[in-house]
């Protein structure tokens, strides 16, 4: 690979047919910092997160009238099972399926809460489509990957009415608008987004000596147990977001941080959230009432702090820790140079975290300048979401259709932001390299190339896509097609395109 071909496809998301070449690849990547749009033309009526909150508001509402419905027709002998237990501090999993006992046509109420679960998921997939045509029309392609790099660090899953109508808005509010800021300041965007503190349980977390638990405690021994310290919140940034994992923090630090972020949560949707009815749905709110009273003590720091301004000063000093910065250059190196970082690397891009107090564009001209990033052999092998972009942008397509797009990464094993975990999707090749998970590509590959046709010619669009010659591996066996459609699916499943 030429310096280049690495600026385009290691850094970038694949060539554009058409488009001026970098005459110097690193000067190209850094001039991108002053071409990104957080809010690109694309993306102006995205869906938000306030639009998705009167969606959960709504059907949250009809999901009560339901169970009172089957409260009201069970019989009286029969108890009706808790479903609104405390949660249980685990990572949360995929979707519940609640089954009918009988055959007894669903009811209004029930027919209505079908539908609003159909439209949250209508705006997960508007949001889906919009992101790949943002990836398919920036003039900033390396920015471009950092979003979708953070998004994953960062990651939520759209699994649930509770969380799928976030997930885009998630990434254009708390992602996009930071990637070229400080560190600290995205932190704090994603922890306190509803997409979050939704996924992670956090907006229904309650002090144990709270205002509300001390109230509750007068209540009946079932309604108290509907309520409970959650801890999800707490670990997941500890663990994934920040200092990483086996890094000298211990359980006692998770719980008592766990405490600090009591009262975090979400207006119109979280416990609690009656007393910011006069907020935006879907806005961060912080509720004094279930707040945990009292100094909290994590990493051997004292946080003495009232209200609010406890959980924060504990993310300010996560986000400036030392482990932190290893462990955001580790998985930066890991993601743009190799699956196996390079310690010199991770070095440089750590040593820029830390001396800059985590403002990213430094990082991100550390590691432009180690070079190990600049390898000439292919070191990383692209994900089907990178695979995808990078083809329909080889194809020279501006836009994609929204369904297509969610149908096309369902087939290729990567639904967009979905991966089943808070420690979303694995960024390394054993992942994504198997032979099922090729052979699915070559399907793809064998659809898009028939769709065009005669249009394109294959050899032209090799060159075009590999500045300075593709290997000859991949010319040779483009020459070899017995027609263009052919040569056109043999270069996008080539070893110089599936690799980056």
């Amino acid at each position: 690979m030429s310096d280049i071909v690495i600026a385009l496809n290691r850094f970038g998301l694949g060539a554009r047919p058409g488009e001026a070449v970098p005459a110097d690849p690193r000067r190209w990547l850094l001039a991108q910092f002053d071409r990104y749009q957080a809010r690109p033309a694309v993306l102006a009526d995205a869906p938000t997160a306030e639009a998705a909150a009167r969606q959960v508001q709504d059907y949250q509402a009809i999901r009560q009238d339901v169970r009172q419905e089957r409260r009201e027709q069970a019989p009286a002998t029969q108890p009706m099972a808790d479903t609104e237990m405390a949660p249980t501090n685990r990572r949360p999993a995929g979707p519940r399926q609640v089954a009918q006992a009988d055959d007894t046509p669903p009811s209004d109420a029930e027919r209505m809460r079908a539908a609003l679960r159909r439209q949250g998921q209508s705006l997960y997939t508007r949001s889906v489509g919009l992101r790949m045509n943002a990836a398919l029309t920036t003039p900033a392609p390396f920015v471009e990957r950092l979003v979708h790099f953070w998004s994953n660090h960062f990651a939520i899953s759209a699994d649930g009415m509770r969380v799928t109508p976030f997930a885009g808005p998630f990434e254009f509010e708390a992602i996009r608008p930071h990637v070229l800021g400080r560190f600290r300041d995205m932190l704090f965007a994603v922890e306190r987004h509803p997409a979050m503190l939704m996924f992670l349980d956090q907006a229904q977390s309650v002090g144990p000596n709270s205002m509300f638990a001390q109230n509750a405690a007068r209540r009946p021994a079932a309604a108290q147990r509907r309520f409970g310290l959650n801890e999800n919140l707490a670990r997941e940034i500890m663990e994934l977001h920040t200092l990483g994992v086996r890094t000298g923090y211990t359980q006692a630090d998770v719980t008592e941080f766990a405490r600090a972020l009591t009262g975090w949560t979400v207006a119109g949707l979280g416990r609690g959230a009656g007393s910011g009815a006069a907020r935006t749905p879907g806005s961060f709110l912080f509720a004094e009432r279930l707040h945990e009273p009292g100094t909290r003590t994590i990493l051997g720091r004292s946080y003495a702090q009232d209200g609010v301004a406890q959980a924060s000063a504990v993310l300010d000093m996560l986000a400036a820790h030392p482990a932190t910065a290893r462990h955001i250059a580790t998985k930066l190196v890991r993601h743009f140079v190799a699956d196996d970082p390079p310690p010199a690397a991770v070095a440089r891009v750590e040593a820029a975290f830390l001396q800059s107090d985590g403002d990213l564009p430094t990082v991100y001209r550390a590691l432009i300048a180690a070079p190990e990033a600049w390898a000439s052999r292919a070191t990383k092998f692209k994900t089907p979401w990178d695979w995808s972009v990078s083809t329909l942008r080889a194809l020279g397509l501006d836009e994609f259709g929204t369904p297509q797009t969610v149908g096309l990464l369902q087939q290729l094993g990567q639904p967009v932001w979905r991966p089943g975990s808070p420690a979303g999707w694995d960024d390394v090749a054993a992942s994504w390299a198997g032979p099922d998970a090729v052979l699915r590509r070559v399907e793809v590959a064998e659809r898009f190339a028939n769709r065009a046709g005669q249009v394109i010619d294959p050899r032209a669009r090799a060159q075009a896509l590999f500045p300075g010659g593709a290997s000859a591996v991949t010319t040779q066996a483009i020459a070899r097609a017995e027609s263009p459609p052919q040569g056109l699916a043999l270069l996008l499943i080539s070893p110089d395109f599936l690799r980056r």
